[in-house]
């Protein structure tokens, strides 16, 4: 089975994004807004109770963590992916490199981690150039807090649910 991990921003902020991504992301009614920590991955049922047990320690350790958002962004000319760019906060960071250490070392990430929320993919270029160029006069400011992260599972229509939820810090004990 196919696997995740992710941050589900706040219903304010994935409102906001979802008013984008019905227009520009064919993914929109797979998964709700989210900033990646971790691509696709394949793992069996035995193998992903150990990867819980994992992720509960590492959110043990970690505290919760900021998300500012302070403009739209692109990978082009990579690829026509438009983004709300997430500044890659020391606690960020932190919780991304702990999901990709030592017990994950061996499933390596595909691109640089760049975090971000997708609003808008597989754009023709025209398209890209001219929703870009719109977005970059808009001005977008946000920030809040962010709590738990998410093991996510790919159903087989393509649409992923929460496998399960880690609090950050303490309290998740």
């Amino acid at each position: 089975m196919k696997y995740g991990i992710v941050i589900f921003p706040s219903k304010k902020l994935q409102d906001s994004a979802n008013s984008y991504r019905k227009r520009y992301d064919p993914n929109y009614a797979l998964i709700p807004p989210h900033l990646t920590l971790k691509q696709p991955f394949e793992s069996t049922d035995e193998q992903v109770r150990d990867i819980s047990r994992e992720l509960r320690q590492i959110a043990q350790r970690m505290q919760p963590l900021s998300l500012s958002i302070k403009k739209f962004s692109s990978f082009s000319p990579v690829n026509n992916v438009i983004y709300l760019k997430v500044e890659p906060t020391e606690e960020i960071l932190n919780l991304y490199d702990a999901l990709h250490g030592e017990y994950f070392s061996n499933i390596e990430p595909e691109y640089a981690f760049v975090p971000h929320i997708t609003i808008g993919q597989n754009l023709s270029d025209d398209e890209h150039s001219d929703v870009l160029g719109r977005l970059k006069m808009t001005d977008f400011q946000h920030e809040e807090t962010v709590d738990r992260f998410h093991l996510l599972y790919q159903l087989e229509n393509g649409s992923w649910t929460v496998y399960e939820t880690f609090l950050l810090g303490k309290e998740g004990l």
